[in-house]
């Protein structure tokens, strides 16, 4: 099957892209979630506004602790260093296992993060590391915590006249302690449970459980996880009884692969 017929338009500034998204355009860029939704008919967009040409849209900016990361930032450049630091370490290692090389050629950041899959790597990794949304729209430009910007399966707090820009992380100290853990059934499928823990020298350490057909799961101190791991993570899971008892035990194990990764000499 093609896709029904749409127009394209190629926005070359900000202003002009959040125009024609509040008028009702769909925003692509890698097109690597989208393209199957055309192609399938799921969804039938008057317009596609192309973001690839916009200023900035792509490329990392350091300043003042944060790293600034454009939406439009593949996947690949991001395995292949683009973000610096002990911050670039942890994301090149997620990166590396998404999908396949020439969907993380193609495939976005933003992308991932505004498509809000619940299975997608970059849910569940950018709220553990405390990152922020950069969206922008005919009000300009606004902040939001992403550890609450996927409201629902593909739902996010984007409002339909903005557009998500950039991404915010910040400078990890070289002595942070990282663990993740996701379950595919084979290379380059969708994760059936993810989980992440983030230990910050001097913070309360933060985890995260996600892909389980519902919104990350956001603990923002997981101390009494990293202490009695085996008993916390049940009761984690067990704020989930929609799930299968094979789900519910591979959570249990997402989270202590991820806690040993973060013990680990």
């Amino acid at each position: 099957m093609k896709p029904a017929v749409f127009s394209y338009a190629r926005p070359k500034s900000w202003s002009d892209a959040v125009k024609l998204v509040a008028s009702g355009a769909r925003a692509g860029a890698g097109t690597q979630s989208l393209g199957p939704l055309l192609n399938l008919r799921l969804a039938q967009p008057d317009m596609i506004a192309d973001l690839r040409h916009l200023p900035d849209y792509a490329g990392v900016v350091v300043s003042g602790g944060v790293l600034r990361i454009g939406a439009g930032t593949t996947h690949a450049a991001i395995e292949d260093g683009a973000v610096p630091g002990r911050t670039g370490e942890i994301m090149a290692g997620v990166a590396r296992r998404i999908a396949y090389r020439p969907v993380r050629n193609r495939g976005t950041i933003g992308g991932s993060l505004a498509h809000a899959d619940p299975a997608a790597d970059w849910v569940a990794v950018l709220p553990a590391l405390g990152g922020t949304a950069i969206a922008l729209g005919l009000r300009g430009e606004r902040r939001v915590p992403l550890a609450g910007f996927v409201t629902g399966i593909f739902e996010t707090a984007l409002a339909s006249d903005e557009l998500l820009r950039a991404v915010e992380v910040p400078t990890l100290p070289a002595g942070v302690r990282w663990g993740h853990w996701k379950f595919c059934r084979k290379v380059g499928e969708f994760s059936k449970v993810t989980a992440c823990v983030l230990s910050v020298p001097g913070t309360a350490p933060r985890a995260v459980l996600a892909a389980l057909d519902r919104p990350p799961l956001v603990i923002e101190d997981a101390s009494a996880l990293l202490d009695d791991t085996e008993a916390e993570a049940a009761r984690i899971v067990s704020a989930f009884p929609e799930l299968g008892e094979w789900r519910r035990a591979v959570a249990q194990t997402a989270l202590r692969k991820a806690v040993a990764a973060v013990k680990q000499p």
